[in-house]
């Protein structure tokens, strides 16, 4: 690297060697992961009965009162890709409906910003009324989404109204506050939520959850802690020229680009916490669907709790003496509880040798997934992949770490049975209850590379490991079946005239 881009690299605050193993990652790619097979119920995914959901949803109902929980929210989502049918309309020539846009018209009256959008045109001297009579569509969509309307199309997810009730309408933040009183309440009575968001709504998300708060404290007796954070800027990642060299501005900058979701695990490691709820913004649905997602949540919670206990036992156990017991003890959590499988390397090594492997395979931030039988939505799923040290590992892949032009993986992928609807819980304490780094447990050789334009020319983008993909590799993972009703995200407008986001 020559001294002018080091120079410029320093001047942003961002780590040279950072940026070098960038700039080789796009001239080098990223490796895909090698598949041992699908994680399914007969192995990886845990099918419970309604006696084990019950069960677990009881243990955690015994300990929450004594744990510090907090409900982790990646809320800086844009709807402008919500709304993306719309634009086209807007872009169109003529005011000729298409199939989407014609639902959308059709069924305006059963969204919840129906009112708030009435109000507005009224005070312009217009109602949706008067324009639906007219059949100036394009007004219509423009009064919904632009700024001299209400805003939709440049606001984040969640603060648009999703879900309509008698005594007003709600938007996802205020659901997620109402969802953190279900499941979230930890010691003294509290419920953490941290929303992460962009700067420029963080305002607006603190007085949407201002407005709401004094309500429920009063309604709840509960006390509530809400804080937010953003994507650190120094996450962000060098972009690339065709030729894989620094892009450059027209005044000739370097180009750094948020990195993802991924850039998130530096935020979720600042957040202290016995155990940690996962779950994205716009995944929320009514009062009437609320108390299945409740009962799943707790019952994820408390499996971690009993899986994390053994895991414990068996790391004080082997502090305690490393003996053919403590190091048995070990190796029944690894492959009973955990479903590794241990390389003959290890089975035939002395028992120092044993008791270290388990030390480091057990010694790991936890986390429970929640997995929903697959329905053809796009997204990452469950498997197993081969590790570097002959052991196996359960991961959520997205379908680019998978080489489907080799048909053993492209068998594999199709084989796979269940979808991740994003659904966690996370213990990041260890055994001695200090906070995991979980910097340290991410494999930096799962991002991804996009490629995008900027000014007539070609721009690539580079992608930190996911933050439930990559960024939790070295996790212990556990996947379990859950209810296709717990998975209702809203990837576009119309999705909000589906039955499960209607009161």
């Amino acid at each position: 690297m020559d001294a002018s881009l080091s120079q410029k690299i320093t001047a942003l605050e961002k780590k040279v060697e950072d940026v070098q193993m960038q700039l080789e990652s796009f001239k080098q790619g990223f490796p895909f992961l090698k598949l041992v097979g699908p994680a399914t119920p007969a192995r990886g995914i845990q099918v419970w009965s309604e006696i084990q959901v019950k069960d677990y949803k009881s243990y955690f109902e015994k300990r929450a009162s004594e744990l510090e929980l907090v409900k982790f929210v990646p809320a800086s989502g844009a709807a402008s890709r919500m709304f993306k049918d719309l634009f086209s309309f807007l872009d169109s020539e003529g005011d000729q409906l298409d199939g989407f846009t014609q639902k959308f018209i059709a069924q305006l009256h059963q969204f919840a910003f129906y009112q708030d959008l009435d109000a507005l045109l009224q005070q312009q001297g217009e109602s949706i009324a008067s324009l639906l009579e007219k059949k100036e569509y394009k007004k219509l969509v423009a009064s919904l989404l632009t700024d001299s309307g209400l805003g939709y199309g440049n606001l984040p997810k969640g603060l648009l109204r999703f879900h309509a009730y008698a005594d007003g309408n709600r938007c996802p933040a205020e659901e997620h506050l109402i969802e953190g009183t279900q499941y979230g309440v930890g010691k003294n009575s509290e419920v953490q939520i941290h929303f992460t968001v962009s700067p420029e709504h963080e305002a607006g998300f603190e007085a949407e959850i201002n407005r709401h708060l004094p309500r429920l404290r009063q309604q709840t007796g509960l006390e509530f802690k809400v804080a937010f954070s953003q994507q650190k800027k120094s996450t962000d990642t060098i972009a690339v020229n065709a030729s894989n060299e620094p892009f450059l501005e027209e005044d000739g900058s370097l180009l750094f680009r948020p990195a993802g979701h991924g850039a998130l695990l530096e935020n979720l490691n600042e957040i202290s916490a016995d155990l940690i709820f996962i779950k994205n913004i716009d995944n929320v649905v009514p009062d009437r669907l609320k108390p299945i997602t409740q009962t799943y949540k707790m019952a994820l919670a408390g499996w971690l709790l009993e899986v994390q206990a053994r895991i414990f036992q068996a790391l004080k156990a082997l502090d305690l003496e490393i003996s053919s017991s403590s190091v048995q003890f070990a190796m029944q959590v690894y492959s009973n509880d955990l479903g590794g499988i241990v390389p003959e390397s290890i089975q035939e090594g002395s028992l120092n040798d044993q008791a270290a492997f388990f030390k480091t395979k057990l010694n790991r931030p936890i986390r429970v997934c929640g997995m929903v039988k697959n329905t053809g939505e796009p997204g990452g799923g469950p498997f197993w992949i081969q590790e570097k040290d002959g052991t196996q590992s359960l991961q959520i892949l997205e379908s680019a770490q998978i080489d489907t032009s080799n048909p053993e993986s492209l068998g594999h992928l199709q084989a796979s049975t269940h979808f991740n609807p994003v659904d966690l819980v996370c213990a990041t304490r260890d055994y001695q209850g200090n906070a995991f780094d979980l910097l340290q447990f991410r494999d930096l050789n799962t991002g991804f590379i996009t490629e995008k334009s900027k000014n007539g020319k070609v721009l690539k983008a580079l992608e930190l490991p996911g933050l439930w993909n990559g960024a939790m590799a070295d996790w212990n993972t556990l996947f379990v079946e859950v209810p296709l009703l717990t998975f209702n995200p809203v990837k576009t407008s119309n999705d909000l005239l589906r039955d499960e986001h209607q009161a």
